[in-house]
């Protein structure tokens, strides 16, 4: 892998970890455009430093935030900071009960499932235009709602299925406040991802062998500076209620990844 497909694969990443677009579903569609050198264990190492550079970005924009994540776990007070943190914990267990069971399963999926891919493009679209269209609140996230936003997670799991579009989405049509609903939704995830990579380094399929450093470290780079960029340009932009634009660009990139996967059978 060259430092130019680093370069790319860094600004899909940091771009689109954040933006409601699915990343998942752009490094799917990335790989089938890019050289076929993206494959096999050095595609993992770089999903893997792809996605650390991206949690670091978010650890760095709510660093204030996760400070009192941590505190309100140690307080051992029923306060607002002790809430919010345990709201976060039942928002990770959907995801993280899939990942643990289904794991076999999610792989397959990521694997050219380029139709799988525009279809899902097509229901992230769907959801953040009723989104857009939701009124505005000064309502928290309860605990009822961390988990519904949780189980949407989950479901993003699927590649085409945007994450952060999923997650803010469902808590704005519950009523959520749209900042409240941003903020909630970027840092429910960053445990997730250090959880996933940790699992990745110490799976039996990931090598070191013949690791590209240069590549790497590009990449690295790039995503965690496109990274924090996006997030808080993503912040902005849902307090705004412009979520219709990107609804719109996930029904165009849908419609033809599913053209595309039909040519090319």
């Amino acid at each position: 892998m060259d430092w130019i497909e680093a370069i790319i694969l860094g600004i899909i990443q940091g771009l689109t970890e954040f933006l409601p677009v699915s990343s998942s579903g752009h490094l799917e569609l990335a790989k089938l455009i890019l050289p076929n050198d993206y494959t096999g264990e050095s595609s993992m190492m770089m999903t893997v430093v792809l996605h650390f550079a991206t949690a670091l970005s978010t650890v760095v924009i709510f660093r204030k935030d996760l400070l009192q994540i941590v505190k309100g776990l140690f307080q051992f007070k029923w306060n607002g900071a002790t809430k919010f943190s345990l709201k976060i914990i039942l928002s990770m267990i959907p995801a993280a009960l899939v990942g643990v069971f289904f794991d076999e399963i999610i792989e397959s999926f990521f694997n050219g499932a380029i139709l799988l891919v525009g279809a899902m493009l097509l229901v992230t679209g769907a959801l953040l235009f009723l989104a857009d269209k939701a009124k505005n609140t000064t309502k928290e996230v309860s605990f009822t709602h961390s988990i519904i936003i949780g189980i949407a997670q989950a479901i993003a799991i699927l590649p085409g299925i945007s994450r952060s579009g999923a997650t803010i989405g469902t808590s704005v049509l519950l009523g959520v406040d749209r900042e409240k609903a941003a903020r909630f939704s970027f840092l429910m995830v960053v445990p997730l991802i250090f959880g996933k990579i940790a699992k990745d380094l110490v799976s039996d399929k990931f090598t070191i062998e013949g690791l590209d450093v240069t590549s790497l470290s590009i990449g690295f780079i790039t995503a965690f500076v496109t990274g924090l960029f996006a997030c808080t340009w993503m912040v902005s932009l849902v307090k705004k209620s412009k979520l219709v634009y990107f609804s719109l660009y996930c029904f165009i990139v849908g419609i033809t990844a599913i053209i595309w996967a039909f040519t090319l059978n």
